[in-house]
């Protein structure tokens, strides 16, 4: 069993103290245990207890209510693990829960693969959706587009451009290499784990996929409708979300699309814009002036997604 390695934990919190407590337990139970653990609470009305802290000494909560959201969360999180000489960072969403074996798998790949000719910068596990028993790919960029990716014969790890962020093994010698500028606070809550996963692969570093290593995490609230004759299960977000995916995908496929394939990646991010927009018209739930928010939301998102300068920061447009 590994213990050379100091390893924290990380969770980003958001107005639901008991699936956090639940994420905490998980985590708790570890056969390879974490020696500290992160909450960043972006909560307003429902932050997590803090008497949690008397309980379990392990335990440092920073509570942002202004909401800083997934990447900049991520920041402060890797800010305080260097600052604290930790080898490694383990990052969850709140409505994720590890196996108990899952950080001891992790941590024997990162041994058994991490060489200084072929060097790991995130170990994560298989994600699965308790909601729709399927697995939650990572992303390969494939010319124009994220893809997500499972290896057809994933009895051994395999590499992947871009783990979720959610039970992402974090080796914090890679990510002091590129913190300077990555992860990208202003990308908010969507796409920080693809930008995340390519900045390490730009500089070298390889990711892996644990087969035998499991997470459970709750994806969204999924909804099955039928179009043009065929099922298609789509995701109810809030217009701020919908504004965040637009821009943020868009962005993100255009500043690492290629040549002619930039041309592509425009025409998709297109054709998913007024798909989306239709998706939200016929079958959102909500009022048709908030259907009209949504979209207007998706407009808005990807415009800006287009406009954005493709080699610089948010922080510096």
């Amino acid at each position: 069993m590994p213990s050379c390695h100091r390893t924290a934990a990380y969770i980003t919190a958001y107005e639901d103290p008991q699936a956090v407590q639940t994420c905490l337990d998980g985590i708790n139970r570890q056969s390879q245990p974490v020696e500290a653990i992160i909450i960043v609470d972006n909560s307003i009305q429902f932050p997590f207890n803090p008497s949690a802290l008397s309980q379990n000494p392990k335990l440092t909560v920073k509570s942002c209510p202004e909401n800083v959201g997934v990447a900049k969360g991520l920041r402060i999180a890797l800010a305080w693990a260097f600052e604290q000489g930790y080898d490694f960072l383990w990052t969850f969403d709140q409505d994720s829960v590890p196996a108990s074996d899952c950080l001891e798998k992790l941590l024997n790949t990162y041994n058994r693969f991490h060489k200084p000719d072929y060097p790991l910068g995130i170990v994560a596990p298989t994600v699965w959706d308790i909601q729709t028993a399927t697995i939650i790919t990572a992303a390969n960029f494939h010319n124009d587009q994220f893809l997500g990716y499972v290896c057809p014969e994933a009895k051994s790890p395999y590499e992947c451009d871009a783990p979720i962020t959610s039970g992402s093994l974090i080796s914090l010698s890679a990510a002091t290499r590129v913190f300077s500028h990555s992860p990208i606070a202003e990308l908010f809550i969507d796409g920080v784990d693809l930008e995340y996963g390519m900045s390490l692969r730009a500089q070298g570093y390889h990711h892996l996929i644990v087969p035998d290593a499991l997470l459970y995490h709750r994806f969204g609230s999924p909804k099955t409708v039928t179009v043009w004759g065929k099922h298609k299960q789509i995701y109810q977000y809030s217009a701020l979300r919908h504004y965040y995916l637009c821009r943020n995908y868009t962005y993100l496929t255009m500043r690492y699309a290629q040549g002619k394939f930039r041309l592509y990646a425009l025409r998709r991010r297109l054709t998913y814009l007024i798909k989306t927009s239709l998706l939200i018209w016929l079958f959102d739930p909500s009022t048709k002036a908030e259907k009209f928010r949504k979209m207007w939301a998706c407009w808005r998102g990807t415009g800006e997604g287009f406009c954005l300068k493709r080699q610089l920061p948010y922080s510096q447009l």
